[in-house]
Parts: structure tokens; C-alpha cells; sequence
């Protein structure tokens, strides 16, 4: 194919012109140039004459094995010399199913394998190039107005986990190649960000932006537009944008997901903020522990230098725009707008008390705003089809999508996006698959470590911001944590609350001895009698009494969202599964079986074959016996390991 052959320099110069003089004539579909168009389809590989790979080899996919599965693939082509293209791309979402090869033959459509692991791949790819589908891992085909459909293979959007879904955010993850400027741009994009700068003021994009209804996704839910509006009426020499990427909730993965898979998506929501506000800088805040993001971002920066999208007077507009990355050392406070701002300028990353607020003095003293990463994503969107087209979908105050990162013990791990409005119970069960190994659902941890647990009962409630806080939780940023029946509620809210008890800054007593002491508090719960002396008893009690009263103090006085936020696990454990609270604290039992101190062990008599082994690896020797005959567990040594549980082969231990 000739076209196919045409030369770098060629297409980056009718991509220019697309985004610079032919903007309006493109919007209005009066823009006819077949070279452009016969260069677009190239770039989307819909046209080419060479077998496409694409393998998922985000950080998901590279833990999977995707690395080995790329190595293995580029030694059987090149083994066989076979001329195909292998494209490293971004995570598509269902990371359960990982490592993902995408095959596309030419003229035919997209096919998607789950688990190509190393081993499988070369038999995989033989079969598919001789048109033998092997359907034991094919995941689906994608839809495709150009290419032409296999016939009697299910659609992608029409599996499970992808049907309930709409993929604005990300359309493009595991789709396009992350690494290709070119790429980006054939599928639409920076032609939203053009338009802002050749067709609207900034006060026109604040408008749209506001009209919208996008609220906040980095857990707040403050309307954007009417943020971005505080920068753009004040003053100043020098305003600053920040892209807030410092996600740190265990369960979390959105953000670093999004920018692996479609960094340029983050940047040109970045840039079209910056001019909405009048600022000629931003930072992207990220965690150093996300070196594969870092990477991709480097990339996309460098590439849009080169397209004129980054310096000055860009597109010939008058705006001038850099932006820097700033590595975040991965302190959970900084994802705290002012502790990240602190972080920013040098300093300790700690928060301080507002007003002022960022918008009106912020980084270095000047106007900042600071979105996350999943806000900036829905803005290209929002310009390029206008504000009734975003907030046609949602809730009356929740408009457009939600991405969450499903986690947990659940079918279908991985990241989707959902309408505003969608049921608790289609993102767990229908997106999800429901809990794994035939366990019962027990409750959804939503919102990070300051969100709250959701149970069965309330699995029917809409995903919107209002909704969530009428059942002691909230949206957070994204991160969805499944558990079942087998979850014990207290050592749940241990874990959280030594996580937030670790995070805290210290700067305020409420939240640094408040959370010490709540933690103190659960592990007296859990705590058996074996482990206690004196009064210690009385004191159990005693502090228990004192719990909700001490969540309330930390909730009213901590001087930033954590420590105001920080007692929300306890709270909302406490107000849907009490229950368990008072089997803890007046039986000395645990349900799940989950507190060490709080379970006994016995060894069947009957099951027992006296093999030994259990008092032989008893860190404590509990265990007595003679060899082939039944043992005995001395309750009063017994310290709770499981041990001996883990090493038994004949199952006789019994454990409640």
C-alpha cells in the first residue's frame, strides 16, 4: 500500500494543519482532504498491510507477565520473519484477565485474548494468523465502523464487564499507543484544546466547564467550574495549575491507569485548564512509585513540545504554557491540596488552615487550582461536545462518569467506568462478577482508608456524592474495596486506621493522638484474655465506651480533610455491623475467624493420624502427643498462629 509509505514529516505537517487553520472547517464537517484522511486511518491502523499485536503492558499487565509475553512474541516473529507491528499499550480495565494480547489481521477486526501468558502466546498467534481461532482464550473482538467483524465471536462491549459500562475517561486506554503523539491525535485528540484556544475565552471555557455539572473526582465533588473561576477572577502576574496524581488509598489505581494508558488525554485537560484560568504553568504532582506513569508522561510532554502544544504562543494565540513533573515521595497527606503545595515549593508536606484558599493564594503565594488526574480527563470531552452533552448523563447533582478501581474479593478485578446513577449492585455483581470461590458478599469499602463500608442492604443505592454520604461513606477518589464473609469488620478498620494513624502529618493533636488512640482502642477489641493483666479488663471497657465519642472530637477539630475524615472506618463499621463489635467485646469471639487472640483451637480425635507435624512447627510447643496417636492442644500456651491449621493434612484441626 502506497499510503503507507509516506513520510513522517508528511503526516506531522497535516496534523499540525488539522489542529491549527482547518479547526473550524473540521468541527462544521466542511473539511474534505483525502491525503489527511488516508493518513488518520494509517494511524488507527485501519488501514495496513502487516499484522498489528498490541499486548496490555501497563503495570498490571507487567506484573501478569506481559513482559515476557512481548519478549516471546518478538522472538517468534522474528524467528519466522514475520513482518508485524507490536504495540505496547495501556491497561483496558479487566486486569483479572491480564496479560491481554490484542490481535488485528489486515482488514479485520480487533481480537482480544486474556491470559497470554509466555507460554501460550506463540501458539495463540500461530492459530489466529491462519484464521484458527483459539476460543479457550479469546476474550471478544472489538467494533469497528471500518474493519470487518469475525463472524460467530462475541463483541468486547457486549461482555459483562465491559456492556454496563461508558468509557469516556477511558476510551482510549488499551486502545491506542500511549507512546504516540500521532496516535492520540488521529482518534480526536488536542482538537478540543485547539478549539479553546481559537474559538473561546477563558471565561467561555469556565462557563462550559461549570454548566457542565463536573464536580471534583479526587474525592471532594466541589464543582470545577466554579473553582476554576476563583483563579480566574483574581489578580495576578503568575497563576499556577496543578494535576494531582499523588492517588495513595490501598485499592487505588485509577489515576496511574489513566496516565499509562493515555497520558496525552491528562495533558491536554491540563493545558485547557491553564488557559480557562490564565495560568502559564502547571506541575504534574505524581508518586515517584509510579515509574512506568513517569515515563509516559516524560514522552507525552516531549512530543507535544515538538508539535508547538507546550511553549509559547502556541497555535498562534498568545498563550504560553510549560509544565514540569514533580515526584511526590509518596506521603499519603500530600494529597492534600495545600500539604502538596507545600511539597511543591520544598517544604515539608503538611496542610495549613484555609482561607486562604489555593484559588486566590497558593503555590509560591499565586492563584493555583489543583484537579486530579480523572478531572482533567473528562475535560477534553466536555469542550469537544459541549456541556448538555456531559450532564445529559447522571444524577440530578452527579453528572458524566465514575471510574472506580475494583479490588478485593471479587470475579473481575480492574478498572471501569460507570454513569453517575449506576446501582452498587450492577458495578459489584454485574461489572464484578460477584464475590469469588462461592463466598457471601459482606460489604463494600468505598472512598480509601476516610471512606466507609457499605453492606448488603444498601447494595441497590445509586453511586452519586449524595447518595454515598447518607450511608456514612463517600465517592473518594475511586478505589472499591469488595469483602466477604470470611472479612472480619474490626481487624478491617484496624488495618485502616493504622494506615491513616501512620499517614498522619502530626501537625494537629486531634488527628495524631486521636488516631492513636482509636487504634489502641480496636486492638483491645481483638485482644484475648491470655494477653491481659491487672485492670487491663476495666480498661477494655472503659475505652470502648469512649470510641464514638472520640471519632466525633477527631472529626470536629483535625485542621485538614485526613484527620476529619480519619475516624470514618470505625464510624461506619460500627453502624452496620455492631453486631460483630459486641461479639468481640463480650464474648472474646470473632466471627470471621480472622482475630488471632480471640480463637480457640482443638484437634479432632478422630481425623487426627498423630503425624506430629502440628507440634513440631508450634512456635510455642501448645501441641502434645505421641507419635500415631491423637494430639492435644494445651489452650493455656496456645497463642493463635494457625500453624498448625496451615500444616495439617489430614484437616483436624478445628478452629472457632
Amino acid at each position: 500500500m502506497e499510503a503507507m509509505k509516506q513520510p513522517a514529516d508528511s503526516v506531522k505537517e497535516n496534523l499540525r494543519r488539522l489542529l491549527a487553520s482547518e479547526w473550524v472547517q473540521i468541527q462544521k464537517n466542511n473539511f474534505n482532504d483525502e491525503k489527511l484522511n488516508e493518513q488518520l486511518s494509517i494511524l488507527k491502523n485501519e488501514k495496513t498491510d502487516k499484522p498489528v499485536f498490541y499486548v496490555g503492558a501497563g503495570t498490571c499487565g507487567l506484573g501478569a507477565g506481559a513482559d515476557k509475553t512481548i519478549t516471546t512474541l518478538n522472538d517468534y516473529l522474528r524467528k519466522n520473519k514475520i513482518d508485524a507491528r507490536v504495540i505496547e499499550v495501556g491497561c483496558i480495565g479487566l486486569c483479572s484477565e491480564e496479560p491481554l494480547l490484542d490481535v488485528l489481521l489486515p482488514g479485520k477486526a480487533r481480537l482480544v485474548f486474556k491470559q497470554v501468558t509466555a507460554d501460550k502466546v506463540v501458539q495463540i498467534v500461530e492459530k489466529t494468523l491462519q484464521g484458527k481461532i483459539p476460543f479457550e482464550n479469546l476474550l471478544g473482538q472489538h467494533r469497528s465502523p471500518v474493519l470487518k467483524g469475525w463472524a460467530d465471536i462475541p463483541y468486547l462491549d457486549e461482555h459483562p464487564f465491559f456492556a454496563p459500562q461508558t468509557r469516556w475517561v477511558l476510551k482510549n486506554c488499551g486502545v491506542i499507543d500511549p507512546t504516540s503523539i500521532e496516535e492520540y491525535m488521529a482518534y480526536g485528540g488536542y482538537r478540543a484544546f485547539a478549539r479553546a484556544l481559537r474559538t473561546m475565552t477563558p471565561q467561555e471555557v469556565c462557563d462550559v466547564v461549570e454548566q457542565s455539572g463536573l464536580r471534583g473526582r479526587g474525592g471532594g465533588g466541589f464543582p470545577t467550574g466554579k473553582k476554576w473561576k476563583f483563579a480566574l477572577n483574581t489578580p495576578a502576574e503568575q497563576k499556577f495549575m496543578i494535576c494531582n496524581a499523588d492517588e495513595g488509598d490501598p485499592g487505588a489505581f485509577m489515576d496511574r491507569a489513566v496516565i499509562e494508558g493515555d497520558p496525552h488525554r491528562v495533558l491536554e485537560g491540563l493545558m485547557i485548564a491553564s488557559y480557562a484560568v490564565g495560568a502559564s504553568k502547571a506541575y504534574i504532582y505524581i508518586r515517584a512509585e509510579y515509574p512506568l506513569a513517569i515515563a509516559r508522561l516524560n514522552i507525552a510532554i516531549e512530543q507535544a513540545k515538538e508539535y508547538g502544544l507546550i511553549g509559547e504562543n502556541i497555535l498562534d494565540s498568545g498563550f504560553d504554557f510549560d509544565v514540569v513533573i514533580k515526584k511526590g515521595a509518596g506521603a499519603f497527606v500530600c494529597g492534600e491540596e495545600t500539604a502538596l503545595i507545600h511539597s511543591i515549593e520544598g517544604k515539608r508536606g503538611m496542610p495549613r488552615p484555609r482561607p486562604p484558599y489555593p484559588a486566590v493564594s497558593g503555590l509560591f503565594g499565586k492563584p493555583t487550582i489543583i484537579n486530579n488526574v480523572e478531572t482533567l480527563a473528562n475535560i477534553p470531552v466536555i469542550i469537544a461536545n459541549g456541556a448538555e452533552w456531559f450532564n445529559r448523563l447522571g444524577t440530578e447533582k452527579s453528572k458524566g462518569t465514575k471510574v472506580f478501581a475494583l479490588s478485593g474479593k471479587i470475579r473481575r478485578t480492574g478498572l471501569v467506568e460507570i454513569a453517575m446513577g449506576t446501582s452498587l449492585r450492577e458495578l459489584v455483581f454485574t461489572i464484578g462478577g460477584g464475590v469469588e470461590n462461592g463466598r457471601a458478599f459482606k460489604a463494600v469499602q468505598i472512598g480509601g482508608p476516610s471512606g466507609g463500608c457499605i453492606p448488603e442492604q444498601y447494595l441497590n443505592i445509586p453511586i452519586d456524592y449524595e447518595s454515598l454520604k447518607e450511608v456514612g461513606a463517600m465517592m473518594g477518589s475511586g478505589g472499591l474495596v469488595v469483602v466477604d464473609d470470611k472479612t472480619c469488620m474490626v481487624d478491617l478498620a484496624k488495618f485502616f486506621m493504622d494506615f491513616i494513624r501512620r499517614e498522619s502529618c502530626g501537625k494537629c493533636i486531634p488527628c495524631r493522638e486521636g488516631t492513636r488512640q482509636m487504634l489502641e482502642i480496636l486492638n483491645s477489641v481483638s485482644r484475648g484474655r491470655r494477653s491481659e493483666h491487672g485492670q487491663d479488663a476495666l480498661e477494655r471497657f472503659k475505652s470502648v465506651m469512649y470510641l464514638n465519642r472520640l471519632a466525633e472530637v477527631i472529626k470536629d477539630t483535625s485542621l485538614c480533610g485526613l484527620g476529619q475524615s480519619a475516624p470514618n472506618p470505625v464510624l461506619s463499621t460500627l453502624r452496620w455491623f455492631r453486631e460483630e463489635y459486641e461479639i468481640h467485646i463480650y464474648e472474646r469471639k470473632c466471627p470471621a475467624g480472622v482475630c488471632a487472640e480471640l480463637l480457640s483451637f482443638r484437634i479432632d480425635s478422630e481425623k487426627c493420624e498423630g503425624c506430629t507435624l502440628c507440634a513440631l512447627k508450634c512456635p510455642v510447643q501448645a501441641i502434645v502427643g505421641d507419635k500415631r496417636s491423637p494430639h492435644y492442644i494445651i489452650k493455656d500456651k496456645c497463642i493463635g498462629c494457625g500453624t498448625c491449621v496451615d500444616v495439617c493434612n489430614f484437616n483436624a484441626i478445628i478452629v472457632k
